[in-house]
């Protein structure tokens, strides 16, 4: 079970879990005293959830049940529940009155995105991530009916198999392409690090912001049919590693320091200029790193092609998603060999509030 309350929400620096539903809401509420009472039930809701419980509700059978049932039984599953505002929640009646962090800003159009308005954005997002799916499913459930009347659902996007290690327990596992993903990600267990890149200081306005974090959300819609069709020095070139070890191309082991300034027999780089690892390193984005919580998501057929829609769901949390998120999306946009194989249809950018305590709720600290 991971502990709800904290000083940072659950489900940013905790252990990835192995799904995620991912909701975007829009609030239809007028009223800034019921968007923030609903904040505050939503908050309880979720403490109870997070320990695996259902949620309380009339004992008269007349009635319809507050806990829709579908994951009695399963337990916890190390269930998060993270949540944050949008930019556009600022612009209307019921957040007019809130204040608008600095850094929630609209996301600039990148080259190549294909993005659905209506799976991108929202004034409200819920992250729930968990060892099972159907609890991951019953947590956005229950909250988007605890919702009614206040908000309406915009999008709900589903994943498996974390594509990124965020403590050094885990090991690395493999996205859709059949790489390892996330080797060199940021790691709860150096906390340093994510107060340099995760979590905006002590002192930061407006106040609920201090502890807290930006969320980018881009769902990565990956041409696997192509991919597939690719010669294996290829797709090892596009990636920069080793398919099969996970090694930087040039080493041996998943671990092994990636060394960009290496040059093979012809003068060439070992890592070749467009390779994946190469444009998104620290070393090519003045020192700026993300924390990722990535997965799979394979939602059918696309009508138009005919093949997979499948890809990634990309999450992260960053301190300033300006000068790190965006920064590094228009290099990748510009310069990865991966970029042909993707297409982005969906995003958005939230900010997501400290933690809190017991005595708390997610709208009375929005107050603060």
């Amino acid at each position: 079970m991971v502990d709800f309350y904290g000083t940072h929400q659950a489900g940013i620096a905790t252990a990835a879990q192995d799904h995620i539903a991912f909701a975007s809401f829009d609030v239809v509420s007028g009223s800034a005293q019921e968007l923030l009472a609903m904040l505050d039930s939503w908050s309880a809701a979720a403490a109870r959830l997070s320990t695996g419980r259902p949620l309380p509700g009339p004992s008269d059978t007349a009635l319809p049940p507050t806990d829709t049932g579908e994951a009695l039984g399963l337990g916890p599953s190390r269930l998060t529940l993270s949540w944050g505002v949008g930019p556009t929640l600022f612009t209307i009646p019921a957040g007019a009155s809130l204040r608008r962090p600095s850094g929630l800003v609209a996301l600039p159009n990148f080259a190549g995105d294909q993005l659905d308005p209506t799976r991108s954005d929202g004034d409200l997002c819920l992250q729930a991530c968990a060892d099972d799916p159907q609890v991951a499913f019953h947590a956005i459930h229950s909250l988007a009916r605890i919702g009614e009347g206040v908000v309406t659902l915009r999008a709900v996007q589903r994943g498996f198999g974390r594509t990124s290690t965020t403590t050094s327990a885990q090991t690395t596992q493999r996205n859709l392409l059949g790489f390892k993903d996330g080797t060199n990600n940021l790691l709860a267990d150096r906390p340093g690090d994510l107060d340099e890149f995760v979590w905006l200081p002590s002192g930061e306005e407006p106040r609920w912001m201090a502890g807290g974090s930006y969320l980018v959300m881009r769902r990565i819609r990956t041409r696997l049919e192509l991919w597939g069709a690719t010669a294996l020095s290829i797709q090892e070139a596009a990636i920069g590693r080793s398919k099969i070890s996970g090694a930087p191309l040039g080493a041996h082991h998943e671990h092994d320091r990636v060394d960009l300034a290496a040059v093979g027999a012809h003068g060439l780089p070992v890592i070749p200029e467009g390779a994946h690892i190469r444009v998104a390193s620290p070393e090519a984005n003045a020192g700026q790193r993300i924390l990722r919580r990535g997965y799979s998501f394979a939602d059918g057929i696309d009508p138009a092609s005919g093949e997979l829609d499948a890809g990634l769901l990309f999450i992260s949390f960053q301190r300033d998603p300006r000068s790190q998120f965006v920064s590094l999306q228009r290099r990748l946009a510009a310069n990865d060999a991966l970029h042909g194989y993707l297409t982005h249809t969906a995003s958005g950018l939230y900010a997501c509030p400290r933690g809190i305590n017991p005595t708390q709720g997610w709208g009375e600290l929005l107050t603060t």
